[in-house]
């Protein structure tokens, strides 16, 4: 049986300018809206080293399905609530992951 491929979403967030610290303590705080979905593979944050202002989240679902009803739900509504308010603009693009290469450098994981 072949495993369905994670369905990754890509957001990019401008943020108003000298919002920076404020968006970042706010999406850490309220990061377990999504990552305590029971689809939820994953979440990251990355801050864009050419635009301090531009910053980059990604999350893996288990599959778009489940990501779709996640984010019609009104957890998802109020997530983004508290977001708006900080966000000069934003997209987002999906797609289905498939292949990830392990890099020299990645940690191995326990066994045990």
């Amino acid at each position: 049986m072949t495993a369905t491929p994670p369905f990754r979403i890509m957001l990019t967030m401008r943020i108003h300018p000298g919002r920076e610290a404020e968006f970042e303590r706010t999406w850490l705080n309220i990061g377990d809206v999504v990552t305590s979905h029971p689809a939820n593979l994953g979440q990251w944050l990355v801050r864009s080293e050419e635009e301090s202002s531009t910053y980059y989240i990604v999350s893996d679902w288990a599959d778009e399905a489940q990501f779709r009803e996640f984010e019609r739900s009104e957890r998802h509504l109020k997530h983004r609530q508290a977001l708006h308010p900080l966000r000069a603009s934003g997209s987002m693009v999906t797609g289905s992951v498939l292949t990830h290469l392990v890099g020299a450098a990645a940690p191995v994981p326990a066994v045990g």
